[in-house]
């Protein structure tokens, strides 16, 4: 009987680690599938109202100067949008774990409105940067971005190569 009984509870604990796993990579997939499809809309689509859904209230965007609140990160974002034509955003690569991600991108666009208070300059831009994402009840709650800003700026022609 005690064997029996030490059986089943062996079996309950691997039986719950295996629940737990598929837990954490359902949460995994369906970060992913939502997280893509936010920018896909907001970016190539232009449609960046679906970002007053897709941010926790107090999410944070780690730039200069840091970005709070989800009112705040939709504008940021709408620069991208207003500034840049023919934009095309690229996940080339995204890995989950739980409400954790990091995506690999590229953007490429041309510089046809005002980014940042930055006028036209009419040039393209093609650059690559990784962001490392968390979420939190299937919402994006914190964003880290990090490109080559220097290139960037050269490519608009804003500072000069050497």
């Amino acid at each position: 009987m005690k064997k029996i009984i030490l059986s089943l509870c062996v079996l309950s604990v691997l039986a719950s680690c295996k629940s737990e796993n598929d837990t954490k990579a359902e949460l995994s997939k369906s970060n992913i599938a939502y997280y893509s499809n936010v920018w896909e809309v907001a970016i190539n689509e232009g449609r960046t109202n679906i970002l007053d859904t897709a941010y926790v209230d107090d999410a944070v965007l780690h730039t200069v100067p840091e970005i709070k609140g989800k009112a705040n990160a939709k504008a940021y974002y709408d620069n991208f949008v207003t500034g840049f034509s023919e934009r095309k955003f690229v996940i080339k690569q995204i890995f989950a774990d739980g409400d954790q991600l990091v995506k690999y991108w590229q953007f490429t666009g041309k510089h046809t409105g005002p980014f940042f208070g930055i006028p036209a300059t009419g040039k393209s831009v093609d650059v690559i940067g990784c962001t490392i994402v968390k979420m939190k009840d299937g919402k994006i709650a914190e964003e880290q971005d990090f490109m080559d800003n220097l290139e960037f700026m050269q490519q608009l022609g804003i500072i000069p190569r050497n």
